[in-house]
């Protein structure tokens, strides 16, 4: 099973960097949190603590158009919170 992992980069996100040392991913909903762990410690090189995991679920969204009332759901996701050890960060930027 292949997992996608994405960083999530806001100023919530980036407060809790800077106050917690924990970076916020995106992740497939179905990656448990072991593989969320192996997979940042092989991506980025760095020692992991713990994995806190949410579930963001799906909202219903609608608009009007000339054609009438369109209907429709956003996806559901899941949203990973990984602390690591004392001293170490993890840089997204490096790779521009």
């Amino acid at each position: 099973m292949e997992i996608s992992i994405k960083p999530i980069l806001t100023e919530k996100a980036t407060k809790l960097t800077e106050k917690l040392n924990v970076y916020t991913f995106a992740v497939s909903p179905d990656a448990s949190k072991a593989q969320i762990k192996r997979l940042v410690e092989d991506l980025y090189g760095v020692k992991v603590v713990r994995v806190n995991t949410a579930v963001m679920r799906a909202k219903n969204k609608s608009r009007w158009t000339k054609s009438g009332l369109l209907r429709g759901k956003t996806e559901a996701w899941k949203k990973a919170f990984v602390s690591v050890g004392e001293g170490q960060n993890i840089d997204f930027y490096s790779n521009l």
